[in-house]
């Protein structure tokens, strides 16, 4: 290529000054499209308040509660009673089981002499009514009861100790509790009132809201207590799903799996009408505390409510793809008609069909269904009624020229060329549809989504809740490959 001179150059610019002088647009856009972008997204900062959103955000909060998708506790409460007799107690329904005797809590007890009130008079003193003055005299002294308070030995607990790792432990005598923690030490006396004041400055690891109030001591991973006047609540936090195979109800709680697989092998049977396998099998399908065969029942409910949604819209959607589509029927009034039909099957969301639908029908699957069915209808009604549209008329035209009938026409011309765009559609909103079954559950549809919702509104049951969403995306998996999987057969493309 010969290099323009200045002389050569400056006459093209005489003769062709656009094609040489630079355009506006084309030296700015780059700079333009940039602040553009910037003013965009200070404008969502400024209208969704992100920055007030990050900085009134409890990330301690929110760490805990992903910390309880993957983690238990135990839960026992400390009680101190004015004559300095505690007592330990588990909550009724505590993962541990009955008799708790854990491994991380020492407890010593003593016996002591209490003293027990006798219980007041139930009849009206002297010169009221039971003496037969009418109602009480205005100078009428309450009656005291003669009997002396009862005396017995009872044993109690002394000293309670809980270990929350190596270097962290909580320790409660009847007139103090202390805490350690990194070599720290927060010391609480008891017995003072209902206040409760620390010995000294709060470590960084305990937390009191305003002075007299509460103290709540945190353990990171290990769990946290919360120190009130006269009572410690502990939660001890361990990694994994307690009592996810069997409940304490169960005769193989608390065993191994060497035990497990012996009780069921070789002793005697624990139901004479049925084997120990089939006791086993049936604590762990109805297990309370997961409830594993009510979710997987309600995990396939879900995927049949999107399989037969998808399926029926699109049996619905196929002839009427035809008549949308303006190079298969040349009629205008029944093109427009069902175009516009599609659009409003699909312009009303899913979600909006769902809550509908549950308001005809009530809750149920039979919504989702309904719901799944009009939104897909609409959807791939479109989407068949453009790929007829983009076909190639030749195959069409060759038939037409040789007699064939209208129908094999559109059988032989027509649908080889569309009926792979048609099946990969469908598995794909089939697939898509899975994952869509589970939030219109949740709005009363039934399948998993209606239980995930459910456990979520208590706000306790995080670790359930985990268990849900790994069923939901390991289904979501599979049926993402096996869609994938068919629609490279059909196209006939490599799997990616």
């Amino acid at each position: 290529m010969l290099a323009l001179t200045a002389d050569q150059y400056a006459d093209i610019a005489a003769r062709h000054p656009d094609v040489v002088r630079s355009q506006f647009w084309t030296v700015w856009r780059v700079p333009a499209l940039a602040a553009a972008t910037v003013v965009y997204l200070m404008f969502c900062w400024w209208v969704f308040g992100i920055g007030q959103v990050l900085a009134n955000t409890n990330w301690q909060i929110a760490g805990s509660y992903l910390v309880q998708w993957v983690t238990y506790e135990y839960r026992p409460t400390i009680s101190i009673d004015r004559d300095g007799a505690m007592a330990v107690t588990f909550p009724r329904f505590d993962p541990i089981g009955p008799n708790p005797k854990p491994d991380w809590m020492t407890v010593e007890r003593a016996p002591m002499e209490r003293r027990i009130a006798a219980p007041k008079p139930t009849g009206a003193t002297a010169g009221g009514f039971m003496a037969g003055g009418g109602f009480m005299a205005p100078d009428a002294a309450p009656a005291v009861s003669a009997t002396p308070p009862t005396v017995r030995i009872e044993e109690v607990v002394k000293r309670a100790e809980v270990r929350f790792s190596a270097g962290a432990r909580l320790v409660a005598t009847p007139d103090r509790i202390v805490v350690e923690k990194g070599g720290e030490t927060l010391v609480v006396p008891l017995g003072t009132g209902a206040d409760v004041q620390a010995t000294g400055p709060l470590p960084a690891w305990a937390a009191q809201k305003r002075a007299g109030d509460r103290i709540i001591v945190t353990f990171g991973l290990s769990g946290w207590a919360q120190i009130d006047g006269g009572s410690v609540a502990v939660h001890r936090r361990f990694p994994g799903w307690v009592n996810f195979v069997f409940d304490t109800n169960s005769a193989f709680f608390g065993k191994s799996a060497g035990e497990i697989l012996h009780l069921i092998a070789a002793e005697p049977r624990l139901d004479l009408a049925r084997s120990n396998l089939a006791v086993a099998v049936d604590d762990f399908l109805y297990n309370p505390s997961w409830q594993h065969l009510d979710v997987w029942t309600k995990l396939l409910e879900t995927v049949v409510m999107a399989f037969i949604g998808t399926l029926f819209a699109a049996i619905v959607a196929f002839p009427l793809s035809f008549i949308a589509a303006r190079n298969i029927t040349v009629n205008w009034l029944a093109n427009q008609t069902a175009k516009r039909f599609f659009d409003f099957l699909r312009s009303v969301d899913m979600l909006i069909w769902a809550l509908f639908f549950t308001r005809a029908f009530g809750p149920g699957p039979i919504s989702g269904m309904a719901a799944i069915f009009f939104t897909d209808t609409g959807s791939l009604g479109k989407l068949f009624s453009e790929a007829l549209e983009n076909i190639d008329g030749k195959p069409r035209d060759g038939l037409t020229s040789v007699g064939a009938a209208p129908i094999a026409v559109q059988r032989f011309g027509v649908l080889p060329q569309v009926l792979p765009v048609f099946v990969s559609q469908t598995l794909y909103f089939w697939e898509s549809n899975t994952r869509s079954a589970t939030i219109i559950g949740a709005m009363g549809a039934g399948g998993i989504g209606l239980k995930l919702w459910e456990a979520m509104r208590t706000h306790t049951n995080w670790p359930n809740i985990f268990y849900m969403v790994i069923l939901i995306i390991g289904t979501v998996f599979i049926f993402d490959t096996i869609s994938n999987a068919l629609r490279s057969r059909l196209t006939g493309r490599a799997q990616s």
